[in-house]
């Protein structure tokens, strides 16, 4: 197979796999617990869900993560995607540009985005290891209003066809970070950071960072399927969960915007995000599933339902915004307090903010 069909053949397969895969029954989410409060002073009305990237100005803290794009297939759900995102006024980011940035006769797979939502808030996508001339390419194909930067190693290494030589990452998001006109957002692909990690991207200039934790779409379990021996099954544990990850970001909360992604699996989780300092909440998988399984209608509903219920849970903290909700305490159960004593983060600090 040539490589144009390789590509459109390996995002079909991903679709598949990603539909196919297990819910996770076991979250660091669940390590997380709100503490009551009985008297919130405020009603339904006082809350206000809107909250910023930088420029960009978001009427709710939830948007569609990226997903898909570069088959007849994925360019037919991103379609309903962005019908779902203009119809809720929810953001939308697409998957991986470079089939369409290759090969213009799968462009549009992409752009179908846009001219489905017009006025709504895009997300381009490319890989680290793309030039600057790629990036732009992205941007002006989706006239986008920001640019996620993907960063996916150990989906690569797994990947029977993947790249295999990660060399000037951080000099490209550097060039990235300072030539482009839309905001650059780095995104890891269901493995986490680490502070070490958002601190080489602090210093190379990045704003923006969707921490894209462990816990949602496992992308080594996903390429491992696609392997002749799968021999890469003890490797489907691999990486921070998206709590963690938010847990190694608190030192750098006052100069990073973060994003959270990667497992959550329903508002209460998202709400957690916020605590912990996201200013807003990507899902993908999720959201899949409910248009594979309920339609455009049924998802438009589901995201409906989904800002209902933030508003329902931030006026049970008392917390009339997002970023009230950084005030609020919250518990960690015991394995995430070892990871903070094993890090030298102060867990004790989350439990005894004060509203």
């Amino acid at each position: 197979m040539d490589e144009k069909t390789i590509r459109q053949k390996r995002k079909e397969e991903h679709i598949k796999l990603a539909l196919e895969s297990p819910y996770s029954l076991n979250s660091d989410f669940d390590e997380l617990s709100f503490i009551h409060q009985s008297l919130p002073e405020a009603g339904i009305e006082d809350i206000q869900l809107q909250t910023r990237i930088g420029p960009l100005k978001l009427e709710y803290p939830i948007f569609i993560n990226a997903m898909t794009g570069g088959s007849e297939k994925s360019g037919e759900i991103n379609a309903l995607l962005a019908e779902a995102a203009r119809e809720t006024g929810i953001p939308m980011a697409v998957g991986s540009q470079h089939a369409g940035i290759r090969n213009e006769e799968l462009s549009h797979t992409y752009k179908i985005v846009r001219k489905k939502n017009p006025k709504g808030i895009v997300f381009a996508n490319v890989g680290a290891d793309v030039p600057l001339d790629y990036a732009r390419k992205a941007i002006d194909m989706l006239e986008a209003d920001a640019l996620q930067v993907h960063l996916n190693v150990p989906q690569e290494l797994v990947m029977p066809e993947g790249e295999r030589d990660f060399t000037a990452f951080i000099s490209r998001l550097e060039s990235m970070a300072t030539k482009l006109s839309v905001p650059v957002i780095v995104k890891e692909t269901g493995f986490g950071m680490s502070t070490e990690t958002l601190l080489q991207l602090r210093n190379a200039g990045i704003q923006y960072v969707d921490l894209g934790g462990r816990g949602g779409t496992n992308f080594i379990q996903i390429e491992n399927e696609r392997r002749r021996k799968s021999d890469y099954d003890y490797l489907k544990g691999w990486g921070q969960t998206t709590v963690v990850s938010l847990l190694e970001a608190q030192p750098l909360l006052g100069e990073l915007t973060i994003i959270a992604s990667g497992g959550i699996r329903n508002p209460l989780d998202a709400v957690k995000c916020f605590s912990l300092g996201a200013a807003a909440a990507g899902m993908a998988g999720p959201f899949l599933r409910i248009l594979h399984e309920k339609g455009v209608t049924g998802l438009i509903d589901e995201m409906e339902d989904w800002k209902e219920h933030l508003k329902t849970i931030l006026l049970l903290q008392g917390a009339k915004s997002i970023s009230n909700l950084q005030k609020c305490p919250i518990v960690l159960g015991i394995s995430l307090r070892d990871w903070c004593d094993a890090r030298g983060l102060n867990w004790k600090g989350l439990a005894r903010r004060r509203p």
